[in-house]
């Protein structure tokens, strides 16, 4: 199922995480040892800091360490999920877990926005959108096409929160969603808590661009690494969720272990890039322009994730056919149609113009999301690719 708004990520409902548990999050073994022989020998680290890419379960996982320190019965491999603490902390509700995130304001919220503000909704995002992104989120409480962030008022209510003792649990927790959002004030502020810990509490910190966050902060903080899903696991979790082996090997080759992504193409189960994508190409070559034109009214009516999934194909395609024309077509792993094409596509693209490609296609991506008029994007984007593949060919 898929919102309307074509920026909206696509609901999960069997087969991937939905729940707050260890066992409910494909892979990462050894992250959740650690975490589950941390909690069992009293050892947890007063600030954790998840870090996955978009797509990672790394908000899956901090949620699930989450459920198991408030659990009341808890095992040796995970949380019980039925008791009290579980069921609270499963709804988001749990009195002693503490939530904040990126903000703005919104029709409703029109100053001071904090977390506080949109918690209801913040709930409701988790639940059905466990792989939503920022822009996702911002879509999701109305705040579309504005810059979020975690600002100096939002580290003020942390400190308040935390300052109070436990309601229920042994411990009281902090999850940051997207740290690396916090303006400079925000972070100063939560660099001096992590330097002078409250007792009993814990941090922890979901990141999806760890890059972006003081050396500082992640200096006081353990971290877990989440590195994306590789081809084989994307496959085996989209066959859990019914796909046929060639639609499962289409979505894992093409969403690069980004689950969010592959939700995304899981919902255009059936939409066969490949034919619009060998015209593209051949009208960008020969510089047909009017044809182009065309094809730029095309691209339009896909929406913006539609274009986005072109996109994306298109990128994966070019690498493919640079692996082809360095001499390993070996490793090219697609449909025979598809690999007939790029057998005489290779000839094209090269160490010459692949870097070339690339940028293009990135940037029209981040222009798209950023709401840029497709039609001219994609006749200027088919221009400079058909130049770039001449610049080969000549």
């Amino acid at each position: 199922m898929r919102y309307i708004t074509a920026n909206f990520p696509v609901k999960v409902t069997t087969g991937l995480i939905n729940s707050m548990q260890f066992s409910q999050v494909p892979g990462y073994t050894e992250v959740k040892k650690a975490l589950i022989n941390a909690a069992q020998t009293g050892s947890t680290a007063h600030a954790m800091l998840f870090a996955g890419a978009e797509g990672t379960p790394a908000l899956q996982l901090a949620l699930a360490e989450a459920a198991y320190l408030n659990c009341t019965d808890r095992t040796d491999t995970d949380s019980c999920g039925i008791c009290p603490g579980c069921s609270k902390t499963s709804k988001l509700v749990h009195p002693d877990l503490h939530l904040a995130f990126p903000t703005a304001t919104n029709k409703t919220v029109t100053e001071k926005p904090v977390s506080e503000k949109f918690l209801p909704q913040f709930r409701n995002f988790v639940k059905e959108f466990p792989y939503g992104n920022a822009q996702d989120w911002a879509a999701f409480f109305g705040a579309e096409n504005k810059q979020l962030n975690i600002s100096v008022e939002e580290s003020r209510n942390i400190i308040r929160g935390l300052s109070m003792k436990a309601f229920e649990s042994e411990y009281k927790v902090m999850l940051l969603w997207l740290p690396e959002l916090m303006n400079l004030q925000a972070a100063n502020a939560l660099l001096k808590m992590l330097e002078e810990p409250s007792a009993k509490t814990i941090f922890l910190l979901v990141s999806n661009d760890i890059n972006r966050l003081m050396a500082t902060i992640i200096s006081r903080t353990q971290i877990f690494t989440l590195p994306p899903y590789t081809n084989n696991e994307m496959v085996a979790l989209m066959r859990a969720r019914g796909a046929d082996e060639k639609n499962a090997a289409r979505i894992a080759r093409l969403s690069e272990g980004n689950v969010r992504e592959a939700l995304r193409l899981e919902a255009d189960e059936g939409a066969d890039s490949f034919p619009l994508f060998t015209r593209w190409m051949r009208t960008c070559f020969s510089r047909r322009f009017a044809e182009l034109g065309e094809l730029s009214d095309e691209f339009t009516k896909l929406g913006r994730e539609g274009q986005k999934t072109m996109l994306h194909y298109t990128s994966t395609m070019i690498r493919e056919a640079l692996i082809w024309r360095m001499g390993v077509p070996e490793l090219v792993r697609l449909p025979e149609e598809e690999a007939v094409f790029i057998e005489k596509f290779s000839p094209f693209v090269s160490m010459h113009n692949a870097d070339d490609l690339y940028s293009l296609l990135n940037d029209a991506i981040f222009h798209i999301e950023r709401n840029a008029s497709a039609r001219i994007l994609f006749f200027d984007l088919s221009l400079k690719i058909g130049a770039s593949l001449n610049s080969r060919a000549a």
